[in-house]
């Protein structure tokens, strides 16, 4: 699915650009992967071992302590049985690495798909990372692409004046590639904000709802302490048709009116946790076809696994806990996701993910 990506992304970084011409590393000591066929058995020691300059321009590497200070463990997860469907995971950045071994990004798709996770959205935090998931998606069809301005990256940008450019060079970027479905992430994130940022980041939430809707696209949201506000801006801007609350992090207030308004819940390991009473009694109550999974890899990954590295694979983990707290088939919920995310990004092209949620081939949004 190789394009010439030259002519989209004038506007970008040297960095950026450079990125653009970089492909898929091929897996070391692992046969070539042709889309679609049969992944070859996964081997949990050796998560897939690669060399550093195997792992592409354009990543960048987590930290080694988790939010507390402490050293993690490092090592990636045992791989679960397959799940009986195969789904989409809605919000993962293949760009950030982490364990004790990088991880190319065909790797991570073959992982992803031998554990049932047959698509994924990749998601960028600014222009570096967008270019980066526009690549990734017109380079392997299991690929979609969300391109956005994280919202703690606004503040600074509309301090140094850059913000406006940032987001023209975004629309270019959005606008350039059938691959893109979705602006995100962005949002509000009053966590790790302070006060006096928080309206830089108000106004580019808002051009970025705008874009979404002037391009037809679907909208990621990220919402850190923050659901009063998001839900307020949503309705006075007018959410797009398809919105998506990526990391789901409201409790049962926010739900009843995702359910109301007709907004996605994306569920990640978060509502694994022991303490998340709140995600899961959302869970308990969102309509069958607004609820999605993610990893948001290399974070939040679910439990017993919490604070060790996390990649597509682990999709599983967390949606056969949402089966098991929702008293639902397991099959059945995987299938649902899979149509709610065809229903919010399109086709990615291929195999089961070439259909809507009707059964009809799609051709994309």
């Amino acid at each position: 699915m190789c394009t010439n990506h030259e002519t989209h992304w004038r506007h970008l970084s040297p960095d950026a650009q450079k990125l653009l011409s970089t492909l898929w590393p091929e897996p070391r000591d692992r046969p070539h992967q042709e889309p679609g066929a049969t992944p070859p058995a996964y081997q949990a020691e050796r998560y897939v071992g690669v060399a550093e300059e195997e792992s592409g321009e354009g990543t960048r590497r987590r930290g080694i302590s988790g939010e507390d200070g402490r050293s993690r463990n490092l090592v990636f997860p045992p791989a679960p049985e397959p799940l009986p469907v195969a789904i989409v995971d809605d919000h993962t950045h293949m760009d950030l690495l982490d364990g004790e071994v990088d991880v190319s990004a065909r790797d991570a798709l073959d992982t992803g798909e031998a554990a049932g996770i047959g698509a994924i959205v990749q998601v960028g935090c600014d222009l570096e990372s967008s270019a980066y998931a526009v690549t990734a998606a017109e380079t392997d069809q299991r690929v979609l692409a969300a391109v956005a301005i994280h919202p703690n990256e606004a503040p600074g940008l509309a301090a140094s004046g850059k913000l406006d450019a940032a987001m023209d060079a975004l629309a270019d970027m959005a606008s350039s590639s059938s691959r893109v479905r979705a602006i995100g992430e962005t949002g509000l994130d009053y966590f790790r904000t302070e006060p006096d940022g928080r309206e830089a980041q108000q106004d580019s939430f808002r051009r970025h709802i705008r874009l979404a809707k002037e391009l037809g696209l679907a909208l990621q949201i990220h919402d850190r302490d923050a659901h009063d506000d998001v839900v307020a801006i949503l309705r006075e801007e007018g959410a797009p048709e398809r919105t998506v609350f990526h990391c789901y992090s409201g409790g049962p207030e926010l739900a009843e009116v995702c359910n109301d308004e007709g907004w996605y819940m994306s569920f990640a390991g978060t509502v694994t946790f022991k303490n998340s009473h709140a995600v899961q009694e959302s869970l308990d109550m969102a309509r069958p076809d607004l609820i999605l999974a993610e990893t948001d890899a290399p974070f939040l990954t679910p439990h017993p696994y919490r604070g060790r590295p996390n990649a597509s694979y682990m999709t599983n983990y967390t949606v056969r806990y949402m089966a098991q707290r929702r008293d639902q088939d397991l099959a059945e919920l995987c299938l649902q996701i899979r149509e709610n995310a065809l229903s919010v990004y399109g086709s990615w092209g291929f195999g089961e993910f070439s259909r809507d949620a009707t059964g009809r081939s799609v051709d994309g949004l």
